[in-house]
């Protein structure tokens, strides 16, 4: 550890004096003073200036729709009436993005910054204003007078911007709303970008998260010869919302240990003299830059592969920095009290407003912008060549390369017949995978958390390893420092990294447990809100898609239990945006080939894709596999009873799901056999969001299109994959939805056999036949003996299970078109 200052982290709150009661201080300007360090007088004076800059900027944006320069005295008329927003966290973030700029300059970096702390977005909406971003993406927000009141007045405001970093905001990458994955995106854009530089502030209440916590990790999968670097910056400014930080509340030494526990070798920052911290910042961000260069160095020179301790920095200072220290007789600036509006009645209330107005000259606006209101020279002369605000890495869209993607019909199983053989879906796919890795050595990645080759895409590493800059042990298998595949038993790495990688331009695939994926339902909802905002972003480029592959399913977690049988994330994808999601159950090994082939080539969706890993019955050729799956949805005659064209059936069998389309198809054999003269159809749905209707989902089949498929009259049994209502709530504008029946999983689950699940939840091929009997009009008189079969079937392939461990041999070892039906013994 290198400690740069010898104070223990002196803050305002330690060096202020309470006021009387009632009293309101207002902040006071401050002189430089010659302070030891690397920074000369001018430069120490350039810094200091673009923070003061930034710092007014961002006070403005709080509280200001009008009189951004304090031309005249301020008036209540100037306050915006609801005041939003958060200053505690944002002296930081343009104190870093400041000393950012200078090694940028100096350096000629190609850097952009992460601001994870919450809702710290005038900061950096401020630093990009100075930088020229504004006016070059938003022509009605020039770098002028008129341009800060609209940079003002839009922020936090009705039809404006958000409070936090989001897609509106030049030079960001990552959505600032939810905390915690800030360290996994910075690091996430740092894989397979050698010259890019990431400057990561982290918030210490953000550091208190579960992702967070497991981020620290992500310095483990870093390579210094074929990866950026990644500078993270714990901003420890002691509190969150209410309450102290549990990093700024331990002791120092223990912080420190626990960072080197993680790999680092921190740096501390700390203090309040504004002279002191710059020079100790900026010593601190060249020390850092320093040791970066030389572990790249080595490592792209010599070939060294030794694992860097990588440097960071522990900046602590206080929350609210130059904010009021007290209002109202209670301490502000360095307390809880900084973290939102300071001075929450500055409308309303003459000596807030009073007291705004003294904070907002302390920082010497006269200084910093001219009559016109553009930055003076001294902020305009600071900013480098590549800005951060303007960095292309941050608006990932303008460096997509399109994926070499091999033809997956080259990949595709043989069907003679619908049914005569059988394969595992996703080790097929792994495969076609494998050689996409191969072909893409520079913007593809797999993610997995421990569970690659468990959901059979061991495949990919016949041609890369996994993603291990760590020690290697002796028995260990396929560990490589330039591996692609990156396994780490956390799915909120995986789906930050991934997140990381998209949003700077690349592309990639994450596997998961179907049950488990549920661990990143908030981090899918933040992406997800995050596609769909870039979407009203003119300047925003679309991105690769977020590719998800959930194995390992509901239906064949029979051996694991009901703790991993949950297909629930179905629901979570559907709540969002129609624009940016779409969900696929490819029924056989050739449409799962196709479905993914469409993903990989998709930009800015989130795009869901569930299959099964074990063996299973291929139904279709790869010429009909891709034809169905075009379609998305679609009749397979073959499977129909006396559904001849212009046929009008009086069932429909539908299915959505490997599984549920097995015991659909098993059912339409029965019923063909045993009812000759019902008229079946079958109706496989690939692309889920073909349910909707075509109004409310680009995908979504028209009414006319939807009544030929399922008909308007007759009985529609639908089997599917997930939670039956999430059929319903697709399709109950449509005019047959009163006839439609849906079987699915309803949270009945154990450790048994796989028919056994499917009994369990009446999903099974005899209760899919008796739906029929009990909803075909008439049938269930003249079906009264098939019915008591299939119930008695029903009670011998429970008993069998009971007895032997195993499902019934009528089957396991069925196969299309056998009507067997298991009788009992």
């Amino acid at each position: 550890m290198t400690r740069l200052s010898n104070s223990e982290g002196d803050t305002a709150a330690d060096n202020i004096g309470g006021g009387g009661e009632g009293e309101s201080i207002a902040p006071q300007p401050y002189s430089l003073t010659e302070t030891p360090g690397p920074l000369t007088s001018d430069e120490l004076v350039a810094v200091d200036t673009w923070w003061r800059a930034a710092n007014y900027l961002a006070v403005g944006q709080i509280y200001l729709m009008r009189n951004p320069l304090l031309r005249e005295p301020l008036r209540s008329t100037d306050i915006k009436p609801r005041l939003l927003g958060h200053f505690g966290t944002v002296p930081g973030l343009n104190l870093v993005w400041a000393h950012a700029n200078r090694v940028i300059r100096a350096r000629d970096l190609n850097a952009v910054f992460v601001a994870g702390p919450g809702h710290g977005g005038p900061g950096p909406n401020a630093c990009a204003w100075l930088e020229g971003a504004y006016a070059e993406l938003y022509r009605d927000i020039p770098r002028d007078a008129d341009g800060m009141r609209r940079l003002f007045h839009q922020f936090s405001f009705p039809g404006g911007v958000p409070s936090h970093c989001a897609p509106e905001t030049p030079g960001s990458f990552h959505e600032g709303g939810e905390l915690g994955y800030s360290l996994l995106h910075a690091y996430g854009a740092a894989l397979d970008n050698p010259d890019l530089t990431v400057f990561c502030v982290i918030g210490d209440g953000e550091a208190e998260t579960g992702p967070l916590a497991g981020s620290w990790h992500a310095n483990k999968f870093l390579n210094a010869a074929r990866d950026g670097a990644v500078v993270p910056i714990l901003a420890l400014n002691e509190y969150k919302i209410a309450n102290p930080t549990i990093l700024a509340r331990i002791p120092r030494d223990e912080l420190i240990e626990l960072l080197r526990g993680y790999g680092y070798e921190p740096l501390i920052v700390s203090g309040n003299d504004p002279s002191r911290v710059h020079q100790e910042m900026a010593a601190a961000m060249d020390a850092c830059l320093d040791r970066i260069a030389g572990f790249q160095r080595a490592a792209r020179e010599d070939g060294d592969t030794t694992r860097p301790r990588w440097p960071m920095i522990v900046l602590h200072t206080p929350k609210g920095w130059t904010c009021p220290p007290v209002v109202d007789g209670e301490r502000v600036e360095g307390t809880f009290r900084a973290h939102q509006v300071p001075l929450p009645a500055a409308r309303t209330d003459p000596e807030h407003r009073r007291v705004l107005e003294e904070w907002l000259r302390s920082y010497r606006p006269e200084e910093l912008f001219d009559e016109a209101g553009r930055p003076v020279p001294a902020l305009l002369d600071r900013i480098p060549d590549r800005p951060m605000s303007l960095n292309p890495v941050a608006n990932g869209g303008l460096l997509v390369r399109d994926l070499d993607l091999p033809d997956w019909r080259d990949y595709g199983v043989p069907v003679e017949q619908p049914g005569a053989s059988r394969h595992e879906p996703t080790r097929v796919l792994g495969g076609w995978l494998r050689d996409v890795t191969a072909r893409n050595p520079h913007n593809f990645l797999t993610f997995a958390p421990d569970e690659l080759a468990s959901n059979r895409l061991q495949d990919i590493l016949e041609v890369t390893g996994r993603d291990w800059q760590a020690e290697v042990g002796r028995w260990d298998v396929a560990l490589s420092p330039t591996g692609r595949a990156v396994e780490v038993l956390s799915e909120h790495m995986c789906q930050g990294l991934l997140e990381g990688y998209l949003l700077t331009g690349r592309h990639g695939v994450f596997t998961c447990y179907e049950a488990f994926i549920h661990i990143v339902d908030a981090m899918f909802n933040q992406h997800a809100k995050w596609l769909d905002a870039s979407l009203a972003v003119p300047w925003r480029r679309r991105i690769p898609s977020l590719n998800y592959l959930l194995s390992s399913h509901v239906w064949r977690q029979d051996h694991n239990g009901f703790t991993h049988q949950d297909p629930g994330f179905l629901d979570v994808v559907v709540n969002k945006s129609p624009e940016i999601v779409r969900v696929y159950l490819p029924p056989d090994a050739n449409t799962l080939l196709s479905t993914y082939d469409h993903c990989l080539r998709s930009l800015h969706y989130a795009n869901v894709v569930v299959a099964g890993k074990q063996p299973g019955p291929d139904w279709l050729s790869a010429p009909e596999a891709a034809v169905h799956c075009a379609r998305g949805v679609g009749i397979w005659e073959w499977a129909g009873h006396n559904d001849d064209q212009g046929t009008t059936p009086d069932v429909v069998l539908a299915c959505a799901g490997d599984v549920p389309t097995l015991e659909t198809l098993a059912a339409a054999a029965i019923l063909r056999d045993r009812l000759p003269d019902l008229r079946v159809r079958v109706v496989n749905v690939v692309d889920l969001m073909r349910l909707l209707p075509a109004e409310e989902h680009p995908h979504g089949l028209s009414d006319a299109h939807f009544d030929t498929l399922f008909t308007t009259d007759r009985p529609v049994i639908f089997a599917f994959h997930g939670y039956p209502w999430l059929v319903h709530r697709l399709t109950y504008r449509r005019r047959n939805h009163a006839g439609l029946h849906v079987r699915g999983y309803k949270e009945k689950g154990t450790t048994t056999t796989p028919f056994d699940m499917v009994m369990l939840n009446d999903l099974d091929r005899f209760h899919l036949v008796l739906d029929v009997i009990d909803r075909v009009p008439g049938l269930r008189t003249r079906a009264a003996g098939l019915r008591q079969e299939m119930v008695d079937a029903r009670l011998a392939a429970r008993s069998w299970t009971r007895e032997h461990g195993e499902d019934i041999p009528a089957v396991a070892n069925w196969t299309w078109p056998d009507p067997s039906i298991p009788t009992v013994t």
